[in-house]
């Protein structure tokens, strides 16, 4: 039975096309080829169609036997693998980025425009009595339009340059690639937020800004949890020295909570004036009109020259309760 899921991927017909194909992936599009739920209790479960193609042509991405970028031109066919190599590494470089953690829910959007819903709930929520109507709770239309902004990069390294290179150490330089373009997009997603929290900002001196501060904002959470609180390297460095995080902070270095729950998240592109607190359950949505896109056809042609990686992504603010920043000021007398 395993010889017969062998010769099933063995057999995919593989061709530029498939990066090309309508309201499909070229994983979707291998997929439908060589389906991976065939592969259940084989020794091949857990691998999704592209990986088998990455078996099928023997190329190895990671390991002490590690190859070169060139074993994926070894044939033309192997060759239509390497575009979906670099958006994957592109790709796993943005999802180590902060962005999947503040982000409640993503939106795939069809337009570079996008209007989303918002929930009206400003009634009590109480006893109802016999008779008496229920109280309302409304979801609208939103009367903002959110846009979409493009993201990318050109990545100039040619053939000649890289095939020499293990396909280990050329992931690393694009996940690099793929976290800077997540941080890029995370800086667009904090103006969202500090815009979205502007009308219930608390506005502090920075010489004066103490622990207690970080826990009055704590409390002005009230349906909601401040589960996350976003700080630059700079204002974690100083909350992290104060006397009430002396215990916290030395029970885990992967991930650091404040003293009443609160995750303490290091965010590059926060500004050292800014505290964003949010539950990020609810506060956030992430709009996307496309996936990662590549130049495929250059980079199967091993025209690398001039490489192109682009995402379009937007945000907006989901409730604006589940939202609360400080913001640090400088006296200038």
């Amino acid at each position: 039975m395993y010889q017969e899921y062998q010769e099933n991927f063995n057999h995919v017909k593989l061709e530029k096309g498939m990066y090309h194909l309508a309201n499909k992936s070229f994983l979707q599009a291998l997929e439908e080829a060589d389906a991976s739920s065939a592969y259940e209790n084989t020794p091949l479960a857990g691998l999704d169609a592209y990986e088998r193609q990455l078996k099928r042509f023997d190329i190895r991405v990671s390991g002490v036997n590690c190859d070169k970028v060139e074993k994926f031109f070894t044939t033309t066919e192997s060759a239509v693998l390497f575009p979906e190599f670099i958006r994957r590494a592109v790709m796993q470089g943005m999802e180590e980025s902060v962005l999947p953690e503040i982000t409640a829910a993503v939106t795939w959007s069809e337009s570079n425009r996008y209007q989303g819903c918002v929930l009206s709930d400003t009634t009590a929520y109480s006893v109802t009595t016999s008779a008496t109507a229920m109280p309302v709770s409304s979801i609208l239309e939103s009367t903002t339009i959110s846009s979409i902004d493009k993201y990318g990069r050109t990545v100039q390294a040619s053939y000649e340059a890289v095939r020499q290179q293990r396909l280990d150490i050329f992931a690393l330089m694009l996940r690099r690639i793929g976290k800077q373009l997540a941080d890029s997009i995370i800086a667009k997603a904090i103006l969202v937020m500090k815009n979205g929290a502007n009308a219930t900002k608390t506005t502090i001196a920075a010489k004066d800004f103490a622990y207690s501060d970080l826990a009055s904002l704590y409390g002005k959470f009230k349906s909601f949890h401040m589960k996350a609180l976003l700080a630059s390297p700079g204002m974690m460095a100083k909350i992290l020295v104060m006397d009430e995080m002396l215990e916290a902070s030395s029970k885990d270095v992967t991930e650091i909570c404040l003293p009443f729950g609160t995750k303490l998240i290091n965010c590059s592109p926060m500004d050292d004036n800014l505290l964003i607190g949010m539950d990020t359950d609810f506060a956030l949505e992430q709009i996307q009109s496309s996936e990662v896109i590549l130049e495929t056809d250059k980079l199967i042609d091993r025209q690398l020259d001039c490489i192109g990686i682009s995402v379009n992504v937007g945000f907006r603010v989901l409730m604006t309760d589940a939202l609360r920043t400080i913001e640090l000021t400088t006296s200038t007398t």
